[in-house]
C-alpha cells in the first residue's frame, strides 16, 4: 500500500470502528450516517479526488505543447482538494503530478520552495505558484478548442 492510500484507508477504518460500536448501542441510523461521513472524507483524501496523475516529465511535456498549468499535489492535503474542488471540469485539463509517486515531482517543488514541498505548487509558463487562488488557476487555462 503507498504512502497516499494510508489516510484514507485510516479514515475508513476508523469510521468502520466508530460505526460497529454505535451499532452494538442500538443506533444503527446515526452508525450509517457517520460511517458514510467517514467514507466521503476518505475518498476525498484518495488518488481518486484527483485526475489521473503522470510524471513530472510528461506533465512538462505536454504543457510545453498544450500550455496548460502543471499541479503538483499529494494526497491528504486539504489545499490540494481545495483546489481540485474549486477548478470543477477544469481541474482534467491540467497536468496533475502527485509528488508521493514521482522524486522528479517532489524534487522540483522543493525546488520551487526553497526545499519544502509546500503544495499545491502550479507551474505557468515556467514560474511557480504556491497555494494559487483556484479562480487564478482557471484563469491561467488556455481557451478550449
Amino acid at each position: 500500500m503507498t504512502r497516499a492510500w494510508k489516510f484514507p484507508m485510516v479514515l475508513a477504518l476508523c469510521g468502520a470502528l466508530v460505526a460497529t460500536g454505535l451499532l452494538v448501542r442500538g443506533s444503527p441510523g446515526t452508525a450509517a450516517a457517520l460511517l458514510l461521513g467517514f467514507v466521503l472524507l476518505a475518498a476525498g483524501h484518495s488518488p481518486l479526488a484527483f485526475p489521473r496523475s503522470i510524471t513530472a516529465a510528461e506533465a512538462q511535456r505536454r504543457s510545453a505543447v498544450d500550455g496548460r498549468p502543471i499541479v503538483y499535489w499529494r494526497a491528504g492535503c486539504p489545499y490540494c482538494l481545495r483546489l481540485r474542488f474549486r477548478l470543477g471540469r477544469r481541474a482534467r485539463r491540467a497536468h496533475w503530478v502527485d509528488i508521493w509517486h514521482d522524486p522528479d515531482g517532489a524534487a522540483a517543488v522543493r525546488a520551487a520552495n526553497d526545499g519544502n514541498e509546500t503544495v499545491p505548487t502550479v507551474l505557468v509558463a515556467g514560474r511557480a505558484h504556491v497555494n494559487p487562488d483556484p479562480a487564478w488557476v482557471r484563469e491561467q487555462f488556455p481557451p478550449a478548442t
